[in-house]
């Protein structure tokens, strides 16, 4: 079976630069560690090749600032040639990212119910593919079950 993924990153970049943030995007985590992944989201790729990174305070922006250099070298290591040539730290959103040592230890995942199940096969019946229906219907009926929030609000 063939993947789709190589093709679209293809057509992707023909939009320049800013089509590569989502491989920098998956890089991240693993290059800066879970620490800064918390407190520090690449925000957007300039033309000139310069990661623009959001932080989480100007103190962090500050101490990354310093790490450039570092940060530079794990991506390119992770990424290649196609790894940001500079990296600008300011306060800014940071989304909560996976990081590469987060434990789901002490969780269940949550039992997916008959009547998801049943959307699922229903979503994934025109399918001819009898694996890939499989796995829409997986998806889909995994879509619909709720994970018990982290969150403390």
């Amino acid at each position: 079976m063939k993947r789709i993924g190589d093709d679209v990153r293809r057509e992707l970049r023909r939009f320049g630069p800013q089509s590569r943030l989502a491989d920098v995007l998956s890089a991240w985590p693993a290059a800066v560690g879970s620490e800064i992944t918390r407190n520090a989201c690449p925000a957007r790729l300039a033309r000139d090749g310069t990661l623009h990174v959001a932080t989480s305070s100007s103190a962090w922006a500050f101490e990354l600032t310093n790490l450039q250099r570092v940060i530079v070298d794990r991506l390119r290591g992770a990424l290649g040639d196609d790894a940001p040539r500079r990296v600008v730290f300011a306060p800014g959103p940071v989304p909560d990212m996976p990081t590469p040592d987060a434990s789901s230890e002490g969780r269940e995942a949550p039992a997916v119910s008959a009547s998801a199940r049943a959307r699922g096969a229903e979503l994934a019946a025109a399918v001819s593919d009898e694996e890939l229906a499989r796995r829409i219907a997986a998806a889909a009926a995994a879509a619909h079950v709720r994970m018990p929030s982290d969150r403390p609000f």
